[in-house]
């Protein structure tokens, strides 16, 4: 049978954003109960999270009083639908678990040269993006993509969203060393990509599978596997105050079965729910749980989901595994690498490691299976690349979105201002600090950040997503990085001891 026809470039402008992160409502997460709130304005979710507005934005919704309704499916970017940004378009890869091999790494290397502009880009979902791609370049690249084996299903390559701690097996943290997630990456993966449901899910809807250590497990998805010692699981659908134990072997399947049961009460919902969080009143995340017990063939169990942590990034540097190997974590500044990073990259994981790269969700790379004699030098040789190595860098934790000139709506030059910003001084602790070219905030982290957002002439800085909502922003013409940092490293300082959601 011959493959799937790449599908062309696409661009609605009712329904996607013109760069940055082009399906993303306020970034990675939108919270779309309106409870009253008139079709447009700009109400506020949990931890901040900004709501979708109506058509101007990307959802393509319908006020009906108690909840704002998407009356259409999302338009998130992938490999095959391509997205048109003021760069160019942009093509969004799913990588479950942010895996690749280094052949793959290689592949990408070659597409971003070949048809893009020589970079990727790594999301808050661990996934990559080419950009500045041409209008004929959708078919080359779905080609290129199958070959490397970065597309196992074109109907589900939207759907394949699946984080895991970065760190699980390479550090000797998380229940049971952390082993087993990787071996759940791989086959969730290959279940959602058999399952003929699956692709009616988003391109939005979340897979978060812990080791146990609470990384992603607070990154507020949409069903979350948490590993516990002994060989359990919990598995959370959304923000639920029970979890479901299971033995771990179960884990993947279950998951997948959650994410139909989600489909499922969507649907008897009738408001067009990208996730769970956007289920109307009567419809929740324990309605989502109920429903998926009464599809599995043993009774379940329930416990209670761990308390709620801040998201923890690995830190750059070399981590030491349990079995006397090295791994190196690495940030690529502001989720950047060039077609020459994936490369060396790529000789480093094939000759010196174990052959693979994990993205991780904080735009930052990890090579595992390096020995102990090749572990500094190999750190220091992609240091000298522009890469952050240091644990104690100033970029660490530092993110922006696409700004100009990449993205039409951005009010600023983020990225630029950004740089700047950070070699006017400034502490790096201990919240992350997102920098938007404008108020829908795309790809900002979850939890607690501190919020830079241009405003046309000046930036907007203040502290989002802690228990109080946002905090009164301070605000600092864009010609002075001088004050900019100082608003900066204030609005870090002052939530040191500020309790936050996630």
């Amino acid at each position: 049978m011959p493959p799937t026809p790449a599908i062309p470039p696409h661009r609605d402008e009712s329904l996607v954003r013109d760069g940055g992160d082009a399906c993303a409502g306020g970034g990675r997460d939108a919270y779309v109960r309106g409870r009253g709130d008139a079709l447009g304005r700009d109400v506020r979710g949990r931890g901040g999270d900004a709501v979708v507005q109506g058509r101007e934005g990307d959802a393509a919704v319908q006020d009906r009083g108690d909840a704002v309704v998407r009356d259409r499916g999302d338009a998130c970017p992938g490999a095959l639908r391509l997205h048109q940004a003021a760069d160019g378009y942009l093509a969004r890869l799913r990588l479950p678990a942010g895996r690749l091999t280094s052949h793959q790494a290689r592949a990408l290397a070659d597409a971003a040269d070949r048809l893009g502009d020589g970079h990727l880009s790594l999301t808050s979902r661990g996934n990559a993006e080419l950009r500045g791609l041409g209008a004929d370049s959708a078919a080359p690249l779905a080609g290129l993509l199958r070959s490397a084996g970065l597309l196992p299903s074109d109907q589900h390559e939207r759907v394949r969203n699946i984080v895991a701690s970065p760190l699980a097996g390479l550090d000797g943290q998380g229940a049971d060393g952390g082993a087993a997630v990787q071996d759940w990456a791989r086959e969730l993966d290959r279940l959602l990509c058999a399952s003929p449901t699956a692709p009616a899910l988003s391109g939005r809807f979340l897979f978060a599978l812990d080791d146990g250590r609470g990384d992603v497990a607070a990154l507020g998805a949409d069903v979350t596997l948490i590993a516990e010692a002994g060989g359990t699981a919990l598995l959370r659908v959304g923000d639920d105050a029970e979890a479901l134990r299971l033995p771990g072997h179960d884990a993947p399947r279950t998951a997948l079965a959650a994410a139909e049961a989600f489909l499922t009460v969507a649907r008897e919902a009738g408001n067009g729910s990208w996730r769970v969080r956007e289920l109307p009143p009567g419809y929740d995340a324990a309605t989502v749980r109920v429903h998926l017990c009464t599809q599995l063939p043993e009774p379940c169990a329930t416990a209670a989901p761990p308390a709620p942590t801040r998201p923890s990034p690995p830190r750059p540097g070399r981590v030491t595994a349990p079995d006397g190997t090295r791994a190196l974590s690495l940030l690529a500044p502001l989720g950047r690498l060039t077609s020459a990073h994936l490369r060396e990259l790529a000789a480093i994981a094939a000759q010196d490691g174990a052959g693979e790269l994990r993205m991780t969700p904080w735009r930052g790379v990890v090579l595992p299976g390096l020995s102990p004699e090749t572990a500094g030098p190999r750190l220091r040789e992609l240091a000298a690349t522009g890469l952050v190595t240091d644990p104690a860098s100033p970029w660490y934790g530092l993110g922006a979105c696409t700004g100009r000139p990449g993205c039409a709506k951005s009010l600023a030059d983020v990225r630029t201002d950004a740089v700047a910003t950070l070699q006017a001084g400034g502490v790096t602790e201990p919240l992350p600090v997102h920098w938007s070219g404008c108020a829908r905030r795309c790809g900002h982290p979850h939890g607690a950040w501190v919020d830079v957002v241009a405003t046309g002439d000046a930036y907007e800085v203040s502290v989002r997503g802690t228990r109080d909502g946002a905090a009164a922003a301070t605000t600092v013409p864009t010609t002075e990085p001088g004050r900019l940092a100082d608003a900066v490293a204030s609005a870090r300082a002052a939530t040191r001891t500020t309790p936050t959601t996630t």
